[in-house]
């Protein structure tokens, strides 16, 4: 039987921040021109729509925890930190096979963490962002000292694959950041979320029932993440005293490549600066944010020890940005 966690309280921390970041995509690559043998589409008519020019989708046998376990065994590996370490456990995903039992805790007992609080978080889209806040008032009221939190989708098998509307945008994949408390002095590295939601729009996004695959309205999604969705950015920034001019990097979802650029202009941020992982990603959902975040990273275009932007946004609709500091 596994031995309990102790509960003697941790001190509570001046912030918390990213220590270390991981990503993980299948290897299928499906292609606009795939795509376009089996619905009525083109790669033209994909590119000008949403801009992505390819996607990856997971396996039959590949689960939500697979592509969890492997994303997040890299941001652990990355971060110098044991199994022992890791406190808590929170998985961001709407699109689990199963709804019990959680993936947390299985992705946290296939990676040796014993005892660690676990759970799941699904605000679609959002949801990375949703946990990364949760991490970081954890850590800061000393429930937690090292938070694993992880954004999973495996978006294709709630998506009809002859339908036009979302075959063409949703993909899979797995992202991952182990979060810590700031040293002694430091200034946090994770700022103030901006969340909320809008109920009465639920709809516009949903899976009717469990026979059901996933529906969105396209064009009623548009609007509303082009006109509401660069405040909720601009009010992060403004929480975290971080002026947008400063930002390394804005990473929003990677809901569709002309919403991303609209709230980016909006906003007042460069092209040169916004994440564009979808171009080859597709949309997936709550892991969209992690995995574009940790490959700019990694590419150097996000400079370690700058401010990038987080914005997420989508069914629900729930939404939620804030300012982190790049490990």
């Amino acid at each position: 039987m596994t031995p309990m966690r102790s509960s003697t309280p941790f001190p509570p921390a001046a912030g918390a921040r990213i220590i270390s970041l991981g990503d993980y995509q299948p290897a299928n690559v499906v292609t606009n021109d795939d795509l376009a043998a089996r619905v009525e589409t083109s790669d033209e008519w994909i590119r000008s729509r949403v801009g992505i020019i390819s996607r990856r989708y997971a396996g039959p046998d590949e689960s939500v925890a697979d592509m969890a376990f492997v994303a997040s065994g890299k941001a652990l590996a990355g971060s110098g930190l044991s199994p022992a370490d890791i406190d808590l456990v929170i998985v961001a995903t709407c699109s689990a096979e199963v709804a019990i039992p959680n993936t947390s805790a299985v992705v946290a007992h296939r990676l040796g963490i014993a005892a660690p609080g676990a759970y799941d978080v699904n605000a679609a889209c959002a949801g990375f962002c949703y946990a990364m806040a949760n991490a970081s008032d954890a850590i800061r009221a000393g429930t937690a000292r090292y938070v694993l939190v992880i954004g999973a989708e495996k978006m294709t098998a709630w998506i009809d694959p002859h339908d036009r509307s979302t075959c063409i945008i949703f993909a899979d994949g797995a992202g991952a950041a182990v979060v810590g408390p700031v040293a002694d002095g430091e200034p946090p590295g994770i700022g103030p979320v901006a969340w909320g939601s809008a109920g009465d729009l639920a709809s516009k996004i949903a899976i009717p029932n469990r026979r059901s695959y996933m529906y969105q309205e396209g064009q009623a999604v548009f609007r509303w993440a082009t006109t509401t969705m660069h405040p909720i950015a601009a009010q992060a920034c403004e929480r975290a005293g971080v002026d947008v001019s400063d930002l390394t990097a804005f990473v929003p979802h990677q809901a569709n490549l002309r919403i991303i650029e609209a709230i980016a202009r909006r906003l007042g941020v460069p092209r040169e600066r916004l994440a564009d992982d979808i171009v080859h990603a597709g949309n997936t959902s709550s892991a969209s944010i992690p995995m574009a975040l940790s490959r700019m990273a990694e590419r150097g275009e996000a400079k370690s020890g700058s401010p990038a932007l987080l914005l997420g946004f989508g069914a629900g609709m729930c939404y939620a940005a804030q300012v982190v500091t790049v490990p």
